[in-house]
């Protein structure tokens, strides 16, 4: 079988290729877990000022989980056929990138519903890192976001683990 998709094969449409959002009604309630990272580069200065807490603007990582964490919470409003969810829990980590000059940010983002979180763990994770970069963007325009992925998904059919790669701790 070809990991190529159909679109039989994707979800949101249906059999006359129109959009749709899955209806999950019938699916159980599990406790789903779905973890996000990815990264954002920047000159060592820029990093120093965030380790530093001397950001014009304030303490930019404490900003950044913030806005992370809401918007995980806000992720049905901005993707059209995502469901709202109940989250039970959200976190946002960073960590100084293991290379290069950047920082690493890690979304956990978990519910017990009938779907998984692994659109609202990304949106956390996309969104605290533009917070870094609307943050920093004064001292630093040529920070650069990469790499942002779903690195483990569990719960519902299957539980999975994405193979680390350069740019995502393992």
């Amino acid at each position: 079988m070809s990991d190529t998709p159909t679109p039989s094969s994707l979800t949101h449409f249906d059999a006359l290729g129109q959009a749709h959002m899955v209806d999950v009604g019938a699916k159980p309630a599990t406790h789903r877990v779905a973890v996000a990272t990815g990264r954002i580069e920047m000159q060592a200065e820029t990093l120093a000022i965030i380790q530093s807490g001397t950001a014009a603007k304030g303490d930019v990582l404490g900003i950044a989980r913030i806005a992370g964490i809401q918007a995980a919470k806000k992720t049905s409003d901005l993707i059209p056929l995502c469901h709202p969810l109940a989250l039970t829990r959200i976190a946002v980590t960073f960590a100084t990138a293991s290379e290069g000059v950047g920082i690493e940010c890690t979304a956990t983002v978990e519910t017990v519903g009938p779907t998984g979180v692994e659109m609202e763990a990304l949106m956390a994770t996309q969104v605290a890192l533009l917070t870094v970069y609307d943050m920093c963007k004064a001292v630093d325009k040529h920070m650069e976001i990469s790499g942002v992925r779903v690195a483990k998904k569990l719960g519902g059919k299957s539980d999975w683990k994405t193979p680390p790669t350069s740019a995502t701790p393992p």
